[in-house]
Order: structure tokens, then sequence, then C-alpha cells
């Protein structure tokens, strides 16, 4: 039986080739539609914990207004959603699907909280541009990944390992502070989490075929897609507004 977790799973289970094409295809476009409701649901309750932060006194929370140092609830908004993402990640077989929608919706809003400082940092006319660039290029790519016969599995190797690459960078940069670099860093992000889009786009096509059937299954891989995704837009989108955002 084909893993439904697993990035190369690219064939069809049984219980699918049984199905004729055309209700495969409804199930598929049904399954799509949810995973796309949930990344768009989350990047909107992101969006709104993020303007509600910044727009009120609740900013004072995650900076201290007499220092602009960050607070420690910041420290707690920027680290506990990634517990949330391995808790997901290597955990979804033992939670409910409930509980994986709910997990998610708390990452969602807790990067909206690390989000609010953006506003201190960069003006909103920037930062906004920079999310209808992300969400116009999102669409473009998204589209690519589900609708090209081609098999990305090897470019989503690749591009995950770019992702490590730049991580190091980035720590690396931490100490060298070079400008340089780190315009590199951006532009090399900005192109890996852009492949990255397509390739978990098509591997989302992949798993619902592997879990098709199986109604519980589909609700988690359907939270996992809809997390992945997310993470591929909000990466593309603060990468684009750190190469071309206007800094306050």
């Amino acid at each position: 039986m084909a893993n439904w977790q697993d990035p190369q799973t690219t064939g069809t289970n049984a219980a699918a080739v049984s199905v004729p094409r055309a209700a495969r295809d409804v199930g598929l476009r049904s399954y799509m539609l949810s995973v796309y409701n949930y990344m768009a649901s989350g990047v909107l309750l992101t969006g709104i914990v993020a303007l509600g932060f910044a727009n009120s006194s609740l900013i004072n929370l995650i900076v201290n207004p007499a220092t602009g140092q960050a607070t420690p609830l910041f420290w707690v908004a920027l680290f506990a959603p990634l517990a949330i993402v391995f808790g997901l990640s290597f955990g979804i077989n033992r939670i409910s699907a409930r509980t994986a929608q709910l997990l998610f919706w708390v990452y969602a809003g807790l990067v909206g909280v690390q989000f609010s400082s953006l506003f201190l940092v960069y003006t909103g006319a920037s930062i906004a541009q920079a999310f209808f660039a992300t969400a116009a290029a999102f669409l473009g790519l998204s589209l690519y990944g589900y609708t090209t016969k081609r098999d990305l599995s090897a470019m989503g190797t690749f591009f995950v390992m770019g992702v490590v690459g730049i991580l190091v960078a980035m720590i690396v940069n931490m100490f060298l502070r070079s400008p340089g670099l780190d315009l590199a860093i951006s532009a090399i992000g900005v192109l890996v989490f852009a492949g990255l889009t397509a390739y978990d786009t098509q591997k989302i096509k992949s798993i619902y075929f592997a879990v098709s059937g199986s109604g519980e299954a589909m609700a988690k891989s359907a939270v996992i897609g809809a997390l992945n995704l997310y993470l591929d837009f909000i990466n593309m989108f603060l990468f684009l507004l750190r190469l071309f955002g206007d800094r306050r």
C-alpha cells in the first residue's frame, strides 16, 4: 500500500483505479479545493492577526516600546510554530483530523503574531506589494504543478536541499552581516520556494490517489498539504519583501 505521506508517491491505489475517471477527476478537484481553502484561510488568519497587532497597542506585547527589543512573547511566537510543524509532520498518524486542523489554525495565528513586527521594519505599501506579487506568483506556479505532466520529484529533492543551504547561509550571515550575501540569499530563496510551490502541488495530487477512499486520511492529508503550500507562500513572501521592500 502506498504511503500517503511519501513525497515520491506518484501512482494510484487499487480503489482509485476502479473508480471511473470522471468521478476521480471530480474527487480530485474537491480534494484540491479543500487544500486551497485551508491554505488561503491560514494566510488570511495570519494577515488579520498581524494587522490586529500592528495597528494596536498589542504590538507592545512583542516589542518593548522603550528599548525596541523583542519580548518573551515574540520568542514564543517564533519558536512555538516550529514545534507545531514538527508535531504535525511526524505525529499526523497519531492525531485526529480535527486536532490537525486546530494545530494548523494555531500555527497560522502565531505566524501572524510574528509578522506584526514586519510593519515596524517595512512600509505598509511595500508589504502589500510583496503580498500581491507573491499571490500572483503562487497562483501561476501552483497551477503549473497541478496541470503539468512532467514528474517534478527530482526537482523537489533539489529544492529541499536548497532550503537547507539557505538556512546554513542565513546562520553564517548572522555573523558576517554581509549585505551582498543577504541579497543573494533572498534571491535564491524566492526561486527555491517558487519551485517548491509547483512541486508540492504535484505531490498533493499524488497523495490524493494514495489515500482515496479513506475519509480520515484524506482529511489529515489535506491539512498537511495546506501546511506545505502555506509555508511555500509565506517564505516566498518574506524573501520578496527582503529583496524589494522599502524599510522605514
